[in-house]
């Protein structure tokens, strides 16, 4: 339901090919340096720090290693002028560094990524062997915008899921008294103002969820709800929530902490209902696209089919494996006749004349992905990548070739 924060899904693929590339580099030694900048965080003292780790870099008792260490902050240095005062929405990441190309060389690599999936919190520099991918590989891999709520009788906490990142926002202590009722008071009358503070601060904590997921109700891909038994079941059976909201429980769970940590815990209980949640609109999307290719004509699969009906304008959502690593050559003769060829990475790019006019053609090997969502974006289709994690999205990927789509009409392709 909730896309991350204005990417578009080629802007997340294309972070997950660098991603991909950075990770297979290594160095000889601690000379790979990533820096991670948050939005906040002005330029000049950016530099200011690179300038400092430069310098201190002279240190260094390995003469290659200090070498690659000061090459690549200079690098990264340069990089740093093209920009103004502040870095780009949510941020950036530098990587520089030496890598090993075997045979005892190694080139200087150097990459920027600008304004991540999620915004980078804070600022951090690091220098290893190895580039640090793990925040962004969790950006990439998250997915869902979902609310949380831990409560009991004392206190109460509300906050966010976005992916894998808990956001704790809003608390809030009771006045409930304990079940001990104090002295001069009735059995009766204690009972029920005790059973009135309870329903006040179950009124308090759905007034701080409905400030809160109200106004994102139309992106978020559910609501939790923990605590211990039977707080978290008086609370949502009493309907205390925008009745929207409670449409959107995706469960209650049991929870032995309601401070900020038990946020964290609730996420920990859920984790088998968000595995499923996350995979739901993929299976709904296979499930749809296997029912058109059996008993109706919206389907359309393979590379060249697919792409057709792309041209055609006549594919309503696209879908695309999050495995396939293809690339597609794109031929054209001098007549201006072009053809197109899905091919594996490591495939040679292959020779041969135009099939219409027989005159030599000129190929130009480009991401097959890329080039589908290009062509996507010009037709106003929808683009949906599915996970291989479940038995039809593995089939797209090992059956379909990785490309297929649903489409808006028939067309006949």
């Amino acid at each position: 339901m909730s896309e991350q924060d204005g990417q578009t899904d080629k802007q997340k693929y294309e972070f997950r090919k660098v991603l991909e590339e950075l990770k297979d580099y290594r160095g000889s030694g601690t000379q790979l340096v990533s820096i991670y900048v948050p939005e906040d965080k002005q330029i000049s003292a950016v530099v200011a720090h690179v300038t400092q780790e430069h310098s201190e870099a002279s240190n260094i008792k390995s003469k290659d290693t200090r070498t690659n260490v000061q090459d690549a902050l200079t690098s990264i240095k340069d990089r740093l002028r093209y920009y103004d005062t502040y870095p780009p929405e949510n941020g950036m990441v530098l990587f520089s560094g030496a890598v090993d190309t075997g045979g005892g060389r190694s080139e200087m690599v150097t990459r920027t990524l600008e304004s991540p999936p999620q915004p980078i919190e804070s600022f951090r520099y690091h220098c290893d062997s190895e580039f640090l991918l793990e925040p962004l590989e969790e950006m990439l891999a998250d997915k869902g915008l979902f609310g949380l709520v831990v409560l009991d009788r004392r206190e109460a906490n509300v906050g966010w899921l976005r992916g894998k990142r808990v956001e704790p926002v809003k608390s809030a202590s009771s006045l409930v008294p304990g079940k001990q009722r104090k002295g001069g008071q009735s059995a009766q009358r204690f009972a029920r103002l005790r059973l009135e503070a309870i329903d006040n601060f179950y009124q308090e904590v759905a007034g701080m969820a409905n400030d809160l997921f109200v106004d994102k109700r139309h992106e978020l891909d559910g609501i939790l709800v923990g605590g211990p038994s039977p707080t978290k079941d008086e609370f949502l059976d009493g309907d205390y929530l925008h009745h929207e909201l409670g449409d959107m429980v995706l469960g209650k769970f049991d929870v032995a902490y309601t401070d900020e940590s038990g946020l964290y815990d609730l996420v920990d209980a859920a984790q088998e209902v968000l595995d499923e949640h996350e995979m739901m609109q993929d299976k709904k999307l296979m499930e749809r696209f296997f029912d058109e290719l059996h008993d109706g004509d919206l389907a359309t699969y393979g590379f060249e089919p697919t792409r057709e009906n792309l041209v055609m304008g006549s594919v309503e959502t696209l879908l695309l494996s999050e495995d396939l690593r293809t690339d597609v050559v794109v031929m054209e003769c001098a007549n201006g006749h072009t053809e197109h060829e899905f091919l594996d990475r490591s495939d040679d790019v292959p020779e041969r004349g135009c099939s219409r006019c027989g005159e030599p053609l000129d190929a130009e090997r480009e991401d097959a992905i890329d080039h589908l969502i290009d062509i996507a974006e010009q037709r106003g289709t929808e683009v949906h990548f599915v996970s291989t994690d479940f038995e039809k999205g593995d089939q797209l990927l090992s059956a379909f070739g990785g490309v297929a789509g649903i489409l808006r009409y028939s067309t006949g392709v």
